[in-house]
């Protein structure tokens, strides 16, 4: 019983104890036993990569077994529940982290940044994803929140000598603690109205007739807007362009999927476990309608903001925001058809993880030390200069754009097609609308890559090299490629995945 409780948490397991070995490797091994100092931070990437494999791997392992059957597996409820929303969740921040700690791997030696604590961060933050996927109680809920954020904040930091990234940071920071304020007493209304913390038994409270306490309702509004905060959407984003500009790119690749992905998790946890009976997802009393504005704002005010700006990493930054107003079309859509539609949102985060991933990542290899590729000018001529980065980079921007065979496509049209079965057929024109806004900025890119020279006098950014990142973007292109020619496999598991909230 203690083994086989141990395999289900091993995902968990295997990321935190790497996480332990990693500091205490930077903490003992010293300059001169290891070469320089770049060979030490490299080592480092690669054993953090090799942790998010193994995590990968055991959360692979975990799924293809017989979770429900397995012998105390319900060992931690309700603070930790092992299942297969949790596991799949697992895989893919373990999948993100992979990437993203190869970028890094490139990144952080060319940029005279290679400090190791970096990779204890990045292990410790999705630490802290993790337990949000896995959360059934409001406290574990904030332990995990807090964990991921506090690593998220020092990675926007990571460049201290910058006043770019510190304002960043202190942003991100000085909002997030304010969100989290807020979702704290929202945690504590309901315990207060309902007696519980565990999820499960607030939502029991809540089905039978919690939705007529004005009590609850102001705790509905609470969490709701920490979670939209923590989710980057509008009008709780004010952080995000600034911190996603100011991080170092491995920092700003990490917030844009793993930390996305974990907020949507804990998102989907709360939501359909606290207030997922139909009165509190009826569009007359429930909170859908709410989630539906802010899906509208969020996609409108991304997009036409992100075709204004001329920094790609901001442009990038306020396209991470319009995704999660289409991932909101998904949550709305579950009050219909809840396994469904929620599952249409874990394959949309799948497909977008690994396709936001190698954007940056292709942003990393366009420019180098001293040369970086920032705004639009800068990646002029990049196709004729550097054609395998700007061939990678066309890949994840068309992805990003849901143009078929990528992946992204069949993550838009998944979620499109559960809103239109659910009914919400002006939802789904909004956001086909932003869509079409959004293919602009993303082609844009492309235009500045293969048609346009770099305006003389100007200085030009020069890619870097570096077989870190090529390995990352390597991934990325396969799963982008693969997720998009043969979906069916991982929309399934996203479907197992989201039949533990049942049916509406």
């Amino acid at each position: 019983m203690a083994f086989a409780f141990a395999f289900l948490l091993s995902p968990l397991l295997v990321v935190a104890g790497g996480a332990l070995l990693l500091m205490l490797a930077e903490a003992f091994t010293s300059k001169r036993g290891r070469g320089d100092h770049g060979d030490r931070a490299s080592g480092l990437a690669l054993g953090t990569t090799v942790v998010f494999a193994a995590g990968f791997a055991f959360s692979l392992g975990v799924w293809l077994g017989d979770i429900e059957a397995v012998a105390g597996a319900d060992a931690l409820a309700p603070w930790i529940v092992i299942d297969r929303f949790t596991i799949f969740f697992d895989g893919i921040l373990c999948l993100g982290g992979a990437i993203t700690s190869l970028i890094a791997g490139g990144y952080l030696p060319e940029h005279k940044l290679d400090r190791g604590e970096f990779y204890s961060l990045l292990l410790l933050s999705t630490v802290g994803a993790m337990m949000l996927a896995a959360a059934g109680d409001l406290l574990t809920v904030l332990l995990g929140l807090e964990t991921m954020s506090i690593g998220a904040y020092a990675m926007t930091a990571f460049r201290h000598t910058s006043k770019r990234s510190a304002e960043g940071a202190l942003k991100y920071f000085l909002l997030g603690s304010f969100a989290s304020a807020l979702l704290l007493y929202g945690f504590a209304l309901l315990y207060g109205a309902t007696g519980h913390t565990d999820l499960a038994g607030i939502g029991e409270v809540v089905k039978v007739g919690g939705t007529h306490s004005p009590m609850i309702v102001v705790a509905l509004v609470l969490v709701l807007v920490g979670l939209a905060f923590k989710i980057s959407a509008v009008p709780f984003h004010m952080w995000t362009p600034d911190a996603y500009e100011g991080a170092p790119t491995p920092a700003t690749t990490y917030m844009a999927s793993v930390v996305k992905a974990g907020g949507f998790a804990m998102l989907l946890r709360v939501l359909f476990t606290c207030f997922g009976d139909k009165a509190s997802m009826s569009w007359s009393a429930g909170w859908p309608p709410m989630l539906a504005w802010i899906a509208v704002i969020t996609m409108t005010v991304a997009n036409l903001i992100a075709g204004q700006q001329e920094s790609v990493k901001r442009m990038l930054a306020y396209s991470s925001i319009a995704h999660a107003g289409y991932l909101l079309i998904g949550v709305v859509g579950a009050m219909h058809s809840m396994p469904q539609a929620s599952a249409t949102v874990l394959f949309y985060l799948l497909t977008y993880m690994v396709s936001t991933a190698g954007a940056f990542g292709s942003l990393v290899l366009c420019g180098s030390r001293g040369m970086e590729a920032v705004s639009y000018e800068d990646l002029a001529g990049i196709g004729r200069r550097h054609p395998p980065a700007a061939l990678a980079f066309s890949l994840f921007l068309i992805s990003l754009a849901g143009i078929p065979p990528t992946a992204g496509f069949f993550g838009k049209w998944f979620v499109f097609r559960a809103a239109i079965d659910s009914g919400f057929y002006a939802l789904t024109i909004i956001a086909f609308m932003n869509s079409v806004v959004a293919a602009y900025y993303y082609l844009r890119v492309l235009v500045f890559m293969y048609m346009r020279e770099p305006a003389a006098g100007m200085t030009t950014s020069v890619p870097m090299r570096s077989g870190y990142v090529t390995a990352a973007l390597l991934l990325s292109a396969i799963l982008v490629l693969l997720l998009g020619i043969a979906p069916s496999q991982s929309l399934d598991m996203a479907i197992k995945a989201a039949s533990i909230f049942g049916s509406s």
